[in-house]
């Protein structure tokens, strides 16, 4: 019969989970502390994993050792062991809290931009406002006329296109066509498409 060598030395086995969760579940505090000291650094590092923060990752391993304790009474041995229980307790917090932050944050996003006011440039508007002035002022050099003058009459003075007619002494229905052809040319000068 050959005999086992462990070359690290002899294996120490490590607490029983189970039974310190069940002690745990009757207010057994040193087995819950042992139980902590036995788990902790596992569910610190699971919720590292997730959240990446160091100090947000220590709350919420907190969290779950509070909730542990509160909840020991809860585990069931027959549907698994101590630790995948603990580490999808912790998992679950670790994602609550993700969702959370980010939560958070696009509302803090939505109410900045909701409360946003555009800073407002009065010189660029100003410069905007006299090129576009201009602008129009060189298209309408480009109409004939009677297309400048009805255009001028109806849209800058609020004239019909009755009075208009009125005014110039043409039949309606030439004004009419002055002016759409007036607008075309305008249109195309002012490169609105």
């Amino acid at each position: 019969m050959s005999a086992v060598v462990h070359l690290s030395g002899p294996q120490r086995r490590g607490p029983d989970l189970r039974e310190l969760v069940a002690k745990a579940a009757f207010g057994d505090q040193d087995a819950f502390a042992r139980l902590y000291d036995a788990v902790a650094g596992p569910v610190l590092g699971l919720v590292r994993q997730v959240l990446r923060d160091p100090a947000q990752s220590e709350e919420v391993a907190q969290e779950v050792m509070l909730e542990v304790w509160r909840t020991a009474s809860r585990y069931q041995p027959e549907r698994g062991e101590v630790m995948p229980w603990l580490l999808t307790i912790a998992h679950r917090r670790a994602v609550d809290r993700v969702r959370a932050v980010q939560a958070a944050a696009d509302r803090d996003q939505r109410a900045a931009a909701q409360t946003h006011t555009p800073v407002f440039d009065e010189v660029a508007e100003q410069v905007e406002g006299r090129i576009e002035r201009e602008q129009v002022r060189r298209c309408l050099r480009t109409l004939t006329e009677l297309q400048r003058e009805s255009v001028v009459l109806a849209y800058y003075r609020g004239f019909s296109y009755r009075e208009v007619a009125g005014m110039l002494g043409t039949p309606l229905g030439t004004v009419k066509t002055r002016m759409r052809d007036g607008l075309i040319r305008l249109r195309d000068c002012l490169g609105v498409g």
